[in-house]
């Protein structure tokens, strides 16, 4: 089975690229590909217009644990969109090798790991779990750009 036959198997869409509020400039790549690695630049949330997903500010306060995991989900579909964008094929990935996540938390919410769950778990569920496993961290941040709740990157080796 494909990735993408998965990801529709269970009801899953890739968003369009993300649409920058007004005045943002961003002078890197989402993805960087140097011999057989791809290395993901940090990523928000995105609804499947490329838009940034609600609710946006601190997890513990203005956006709940549960809305911080599915933050992590929509974090997840939009870099495998730009992993796609990328790289023509998803299957082209091996295996998912770090993340990184970063969660915008509210002071005292200790809870980061079951935030970035949100996107390990969608990873997994697509990828399976030797391809999907990956070393993690889950930090919580003072702040993220635009005010979103959760940011991921990561780096995934590629086959052949």
């Amino acid at each position: 089975m494909t990735v993408e036959s998965r990801l529709r198997d269970l009801g899953l869409a890739l968003p369009a690229p993300l649409v920058l509020p007004p005045g943002a400039k961003l002078p890197f790549p989402w993805v960087h590909v140097v011999g057989n690695r791809a290395f993901i630049s940090g990523h928000g949330p995105t609804e499947v217009d490329g838009t940034l997903a609600k609710p946006l500010g601190k997890v513990g306060a203005e956006v709940s644990q549960e809305a911080g995991y599915r933050a992590a989900r929509l974090t997840a579909l939009s870099i495998l969109g730009s992993l796609k964008g990328a790289l023509g094929d998803l299957d082209r990935i091996d295996r998912w090798v770090r993340v990184f996540g970063m969660v915008n938390t509210a002071p005292g919410f200790d809870r980061t790991p079951a935030v970035i769950n949100g996107f390990t778990d969608l990873i997994i569920e697509v990828f399976g779990p030797d391809r999907g496993a990956h070393a993690r961290s889950a930090v919580g941040m003072a702040e993220l750009p635009f005010g979103i709740p959760v940011e991921i990157e990561g780096e995934v080796l590629l086959k052949g």
